[in-house]
């Protein structure tokens, strides 16, 4: 007699109980598929894409704004020789995030629905899909974010090397180490917080000191004293600094700009006018930057928040004037420079060339990208959720709202405001505010 052999799934695998999810996510998919369509090869920007293009080429730590977690990530799919397959398995680690917040929050017992719209910002904003399509860091930043918080609890080794990636991926990151690391000695998981700490640290030691056989000195990089005294420049008084006569070389000349960052490139700039290029007076940089923030510590507050509610305005201010924020689809060919990068990368990736739209996939998203955007007040409005969640739930949402509170205002505070540099902190702050709608005591899952 022959015996009937049932497997059954456990309840929390059946895909049923995820059908909402797997819609939302195949539609996502679609989006992407529809983007590679409609504007081959990739997004290239100069001069960013090219540095790090060229940095995964000749691996070595930059001394300016780019450290080599990107470049790193690049020359894994060196050996395919093409832009197009970067953008593929960026649109792949997109995915994989929202698939990341959704298991994350279902672990912790909230609805299926409340899961799954935690994710559909970073699923269906077209600017996730355009950031996805660029030869850019911030779609490897953002997974790494998302993936260490996702294993805080469970896997806190992984968890620190996740973040010491992001953190060598943009060194804004850095201090979400520290930040969990608090986070997990106030719950008293002593073994845990010191496994986190030696595979979050000992990356960057060990990187630092890569960077010191090359520069010649112990850092990450060599522009976070140039990104500082940019944003000093919007309300340095020398004559409230006083600065040493080495520092008052850096005070502000004539040159005028809208927006912080633009004095790092303004050849009217003083740090312009030094001699040696800009990135050498690094140190100096930073020196006359704590001095001014010392001295005048309220308009630096003041520049800081001014810039800061650029985030919430309904529709995307330009900043600086000169950019077109947030409705990047167009249609037409974007030629690219004639430069020595541009031309070395022609010889390492076989499909490089300015970006061109093709239709019937171009309209399309251009007439998507005014509805699915995020606006600002829609963006409040979650971190106030986040922040209610943190309130009530602090050992499940601080955790997330405290990190996508430091992603927004950091970047700002060392920089500027980009609406670029927002986008890392809406998926954590959208996987805070989700947490509101937990069930009341509802247990863990467990794995």
């Amino acid at each position: 007699m022959l015996t009937e052999v049932r497997f059954a799934l456990p309840e929390n695998a059946r895909p049923s109980r995820h059908r909402l999810f797997i819609a939302v996510l195949v539609t996502a998919t679609a989006l992407r598929v529809i983007t590679m369509l409609g504007y081959p090869p990739a997004q290239l920007y100069w001069y960013d894409s090219f540095t790090y293009l060229d940095t995964a080429h000749n691996l070595r730590p930059s001394a300016t704004f780019h450290p080599v977690g990107y470049p790193l990530f690049l020359r894994l799919l060196a050996p395919f020789h093409s832009v197009t397959v970067v953008a593929a398995v960026q649109h792949v680690l997109g995915l994989a995030t929202g698939l990341i917040i959704y298991l994350s929050l279902r672990r912790h017992r909230l609805p299926a629905w409340a899961a799954t719209l935690a994710a559909v910002p970073l699923l269906f904003d077209a600017s996730f899909l355009r950031l996805e399509h660029a030869v850019l860091s911030d779609t490897l930043f953002i997974f790494l974010i998302v993936a260490a918080l996702a294993l805080v609890d469970r896997t806190p080794l992984a968890a620190g090397l996740l973040l010491a990636l992001a953190g060598l991926t943009r060194t804004v990151a850095v201090p979400l180490i520290l930040l969990v690391l608090i986070f997990l000695l106030v719950r008293r998981h002593w073994r845990p917080a010191l496994t986190f700490a030696l595979t979050g640290i000992l990356p960057l030691l060990l990187y630092a000191t890569w960077y010191q056989t090359h520069h010649g000195h112990f850092a990450l990089s060599g522009a976070d004293g140039v990104a500082l005294w940019a944003r000093t420049m919007t309300f340095a008084d020398c004559r409230v600094i006083d600065p040493p006569p080495d520092e008052a070389r850096l005070c502000p000349t004539e040159a005028v700009q809208d927006a912080a960052s633009e004095y790092v490139w303004d050849p009217a700039a003083a740090i312009n006018r030094l001699p040696g290029g800009r990135f050498t007076h690094n140190t100096l940089a930073r020196n006359f930057a704590i001095r001014a923030i010392k001295a005048q510590p309220f308009d630096y507050l003041r520049e800081v928040l001014k810039d800061t509610a650029i985030t919430f305005a309904w529709t995307p201010i330009p900043h600086p004037a000169r950019v077109t924020p947030a409705f990047g689809f167009a249609q037409g060919t974007q030629t690219l420079p004639n430069q020595p990068l541009i031309a070395q990368a022609h010889h390492n990736y076989s499909d490089i060339k300015g970006i061109q739209s093709v239709e019937p996939y171009a309209s399309f998203l251009i007439a998507y990208q005014y509805p699915a955007y995020l606006r600002g007040p829609m963006i409040a409005m979650i971190l106030l959720a986040g922040a209610y969640a943190a309130l009530r739930r602090p050992h499940l949402a601080a955790l997330p709202f405290i990190t996508a509170t430091y992603l927004l205002l950091a970047p700002i505070a060392v920089l500027d405001f980009d609406h670029r540099y927002v986008l890392p902190m809406i998926p954590v702050a959208c996987w805070a505010a989700a947490l509101a709608f937990r069930p009341k005591d509802a247990p863990a899952r467990k794995s």
